[in-house]
């Protein structure tokens, strides 16, 4: 469980909190996706539960030795005061892992049974839910009642990217920490640890695309991002005036195998625009967010519609190429 990057005010409001002896009873974590609020979760818990085993002592700040009685039991998945609940894997009829759509009001329930005992190893127990966005509704009226009445010694950590859209008795029962994007550095410190075969060019292409979370970067990786954002940074300044880019990258991502390019384009041109748009003004603005609208909803339709990969790929160069017109 490597550390916790960045998130140096969430960081230390939590440990103010824990040394201070009036931890409160539930944390919401909330902030984009993919910046680091699971991993914040999982070692903060590790933390509160090697402190509540008592020894051996431990150093100041949020890390856990990996040799901890504590740590080798979380990393077992066999300590008996921790829970994490997140979408469950399934079997479809055809075989293949799926993942749920939802984390189920019987998951919740599933808790309960623990709540009426003590905690085991220690006066403390930790729940983690990942991410509470993804509780079904009676889930989180159920969980909702532990809140209003917490068990003893349990605290909960509720991962959420869309805190706003969470019932407000959930929000209002909870202490936030706020998390936001890491910046360039930190995304570089976490993607060479996670990357560690990356070489300059591709670590570079992570970063941008990754916009600030690492955890967006790891989904680009491998897709040589960096050749996708220069072929698009040409349509943006020449236009493409033969269309010979077009046919280009309409060929290369068309095929089956290149369907996570495929999909890594539909994310990164309407970026693109979006980008471009922020340095424009005027009549030059207003092209570049119609081009941009018109590349949100081309990928959104090439998406759910499951359009022509070649002729979606022509068709969203097209509307990049655009910005080359300037009034």
């Amino acid at each position: 469980m490597t550390a916790v990057v960045g998130h140096a005010a969430a960081q230390a409001a939590f440990l103010g909190a824990l040394r201070s002896g009036s931890l409160h009873h539930a944390w919401l974590l909330a902030g984009p996706e993919g910046v680091g609020k699971a991993r914040f979760a999982r070692m903060a818990a590790a933390r509160m539960l090697a402190e509540a085993g008592g020894e051996p002592p431990l150093a100041a700040g949020l890390d856990t030795p990996d040799d901890h009685p504590t740590r080798r039991l979380i990393e077992a998945g066999s300590h008996p005061d921790l829970r994490i609940l997140s979408r469950l894997t399934k079997v479809s009829d055809t075989g293949q892992d799926t993942i749920a759509r939802s984390i189920t009001i019987d998951q919740v329930r599933s808790l309960q049974p623990m709540f009426a005992t003590s905690p085991s190893l220690g006066p403390r127990r930790v729940v983690i839910i990942d991410a509470i966005d993804d509780l079904e509704r009676g889930g989180a009226n159920a969980l909702l009642k532990n809140l209003e009445e917490p068990p003893a010694g349990t605290i909960f950590l509720l991962v959420s990217h869309a805190p706003g859209r969470l019932l407000p008795t959930i929000r209002s029962r909870c202490r936030q920490l706020c998390f936001g994007d890491l910046s360039r550095e930190e995304m570089r410190q976490v993607l060479t640890v996670t990357l560690p075969e990356a070489d300059e060019v591709d670590l570079r292409g992570a970063i941008e695309a990754g916009e600030g979370s690492p955890g967006r970067a790891l989904q680009f990786a491998g897709l040589e991002i960096a050749a996708l954002d220069e072929a698009i940074g040409r349509l943006i300044r020449s236009g493409d005036p033969a269309n010979a880019e077009r046919v280009k990258l309409a060929q290369s991502l068309s095929a089956k195998a290149a369907q996570p390019r495929y999909e890594a384009f539909l994310e990164r041109a309407p970026a693109a625009i979006a980008a471009e748009a922020r340095s424009r003004t005027g009549a030059d603005l207003n092209l570049a967010l119609d081009a941009h609208r018109d590349a949100r909803d081309l990928a959104g339709a090439a998406t759910g519609l499951s359009l022509d990969p070649q002729v979606t790929v022509f068709e969203m160069a097209g509307i990049v190429a655009r910005l080359a017109s300037r009034a």
